[in-house]
């Protein structure tokens, strides 16, 4: 219910009182019990209050008859949750997504909304009631603006697809940030790139996905995306909605899962972000996981847990945390291993080589190139050129072999075993005592 609070709170509404109540499972009707509704109407009494919020997706009929029983207005968690990335949304793209997802989620429940008005027609071959053509009007008018949005963001698809393709031609990778709603992805993304983008201390404070570049260790660039949050319960036609911009997940070379590791539900939360890439089709790609906000555990002056405490927060879902570094994005604790851990799971996609180039003065978008695309190790500048001993993806091979030795790995020395000699050993028997 914390999570419900701070969705009302984010669309500018106070709440004065929660109710809950344990079912084995919803009324089709009514979605909580009689009596419970009794509790509820009663309540008006002692609190003033003219909006009531389901932490559910109700249907509508079940949104008709609590408006009827409760004669206040009744939101779910679904369309509360598209009235936050309504507010939320600062581009044409991230407001048609929305705008489809909210169009989606009315049509079904537009019978509703007209009944009064079918009642006042008689119906039937010929004769149609008013209610029931307005209902049909409205039905029209909504299909033909969802077919129009669905045209728009088909284009947007394109131009984004066109751009992955662009982007695929050159040498720098990208890793996608994903995690739970708040926390902590914007201010992790400033961290490491020194970029200026909105991070606040709300959901969904980010909608539409953000680019910028940073440099590895060593020295190589990657662009680093940040996504929108998720969140549980995210409805199936707000992922499809969100097509466009979740497909920066699809396409990234690693995924930087970012974890609140101070959030008492922790481990749910990561179970929702494994359930939504698995949805996505992006359970298989390469995972780093930052506990985030280690400096609350730490308190001030102390240090910062080490991973094995950090996981012991995670409880169950402690395999999920991939490959996982303990980090503050707020301070910038950890950030440096969390970039080599970052490096590290990039050369491993990519099929890192070791390489020594020598490349003439002549190449130098080559050398500029290798700093982007490889690791560089060692380099050396003598009057013919340049060289350079490092490692390089093995796609880039292509392009530097006029001037590439592909070293080979040192193998690991034998480890000999001198073998005993074999000397006659005088042996005596006894034989076993009878019981």
């Amino acid at each position: 219910m914390e999570e419900l609070a701070r969705l009302v709170e984010t669309v500018d509404v106070e709440v004065v009182g929660v109710a809950t109540q344990k079912l084995a499972h919803p009324l089709a009707g009514t979605y909580v019990g009689k009596g419970k509704l009794e509790e509820i109407k009663e309540r008006r009494d002692t609190v003033e209050y003219d909006l009531v919020v389901v932490d559910d997706e109700l249907s509508p009929a079940q949104q008709r008859n609590l408006e009827k029983a409760l004669d206040v207005k009744i939101v779910d968690r679904t369309a509360l949750i598209l009235d936050v990335f309504a507010r939320r949304a600062a581009t044409h793209e991230g407001r048609l997504q929305v705008e489809l997802a909210q169009l989606e989620y009315r049509l079904p429940r537009l019978t509703g909304m007209w009944t009064h008005l079918s009642r006042q027609g008689v119906g039937g071959v010929g004769l149609r009631g008013p209610g029931e053509t307005q209902l049909e009007s409205d039905r029209r008018e909504l299909g033909k603006r969802i077919v129009q949005i669905k045209r728009e963001l088909s284009e947007v698809h394109t131009h984004r697809q066109l751009y992955r393709e662009r982007r695929k031609g050159t040498p720098i990778p990208v890793v996608a940030l994903v995690g739970y709603t708040n926390a902590g992805k914007s201010t992790l993304l400033n961290a490491l790139t020194g970029a200026n983008v909105m991070a606040e201390d709300k959901l969904f404070a980010t909608l539409d996905p953000t680019t910028r570049r940073a440099t590895l260790p060593g020295g190589r660039e990657v662009l680093i995306t940040d996504t929108v949050g998720f969140i549980n319960n995210l409805p199936t036609f707000l992922i499809a909605a969100f097509r466009a911009t979740l497909e920066e997940i699809n396409e990234a070379t690693t995924l930087l899962h970012v974890v609140d590791v101070t959030h008492p539900n922790v481990a749910e939360q990561m179970q929702t972000v494994a359930k939504v890439l698995e949805e996505l089709g992006a359970d298989d790609k390469s995972v780093v996981t930052a506990l985030n906000k280690v400096d609350k555990l730490a308190g001030d002056g102390a240090e910062v847990p080490e991973t094995a405490m950090l996981l012991g927060q995670l409880g169950d879902a402690a395999a999920l945390a991939l490959d996982p570094v303990g980090i503050s994005a707020q301070t910038g604790v950890g950030l440096d291993r969390l970039l080599a851990r970052v490096e590290a799971a990039l050369e491993e996609d990519a099929d890192f080589v070791p390489v020594r180039l020598r490349i003439p003065f002549s190449r130098s978008d080559l050398v500029d190139r290798f700093h982007r695309a490889g690791r560089v190790e060692e380099t050396e500048f003598d009057e013919a050129g340049t060289t350079i001993l490092g490692r390089l993806p093995a796609a880039e091979i292509g392009r530097f072999e006029p001037y590439l030795s592909v070293l080979q790995e040192a193998a690991p020395a034998p480890l000999l075993v001198e073998q005993p000699v074999a000397h006659p050993v005088a042996a005596s028997v006894a034989p076993e005592s009878a019981a």
